[in-house]
């Protein structure tokens, strides 16, 4: 079974770029047909769905929302993903999650995710 663990920074100023790992374990990136995604809750809001990798096409897709400051590269050596996300505000400040999935149905919806991370904390503030 897969496990994902986020890492990262807590802190971060407005206007810097955020930069947040996710390792995934209990099987190889390159050898299973995942789809890894982004997803984040602010304080007292639902789910967002930032954007996710797909490890068969090696491509990554984005919410409108995130499309123009967010990006998502893989390192398969050491079977990671990172979340790069710019420019960002108090807004930004929510715990952030790592979620994997195996089928491609519903891969927008937070909610259809199968394994997730424990989630980290990330405070925008000056």
């Amino acid at each position: 079974q897969v496990q994902l663990q986020e890492s990262g920074p807590g802190l971060v100023k407005p206007s810097q770029t955020l930069s947040l790992t996710c390792t995934v374990s209990g099987g190889s990136i390159a050898a299973n047909n995942y789809w890894l995604a982004w997803i984040r809750q602010p304080p007292g809001k639902g789910l967002e769905w930032i954007g996710y990798y797909s490890v068969r096409t090696d491509i990554s897709v984005y919410s409108p929302y995130f499309r123009s400051r967010a990006a998502i590269s893989k390192d398969t050596s050491k079977n990671q993903i990172t979340l790069y996300l710019m420019s960002v505000t108090t807004e930004d400040t929510a715990v952030y999650y790592c979620a994997a999935k195996t089928l491609y149905s519903g891969i927008t919806n937070p909610t259809s995710y199968d394994y997730w991370g424990q989630g980290t904390q990330v405070t925008v503030s000056s």
